[in-house]
């Protein structure tokens, strides 16, 4: 078993950051936190994703649905589609699963 590192506290005013914490060729894990007013400047991707809400508050973003996500919420997004958080109203930290592995660019 490996231990996965504890994301950082997003700090208001500061840019939205992910870190990858696990690798392996069939899923890809991370954290991702948005601050208060930051932008998500993330595009589609080229995996299936699920997002796990651990902090913070705001909405997922597609084309079909917006979504509101808050500590507890799941959230899966298939391959190929836009989305993004949108109206963070507390700093989001959002575990990441890819599957496969995220492509890395």
């Amino acid at each position: 078993m490996k231990e996965l590192a504890r994301p950082a506290e997003p700090v208001a005013g500061t840019a939205a950051t992910y870190v990858e914490q696990l690798r392996v060729p069939a899923m890809s894990v991370g954290t991702y936190t948005i601050p208060v007013g930051a932008p998500d400047p993330q595009g589609p991707h080229a995996e299936d994703e699920v997002y796990v809400v651990l902090a913070g508050r705001g909405r997922l973003w597609t084309p079909t649905a917006t979504v509101d996500v808050g500590p507890g919420s799941v959230v899966f997004v298939p391959a190929g589609e836009e989305h993004r958080f949108v109206d963070v109203t507390e700093a989001l930290t959002v575990v990441v699963v890819f599957a496969p592995a995220e492509t890395r660019a």
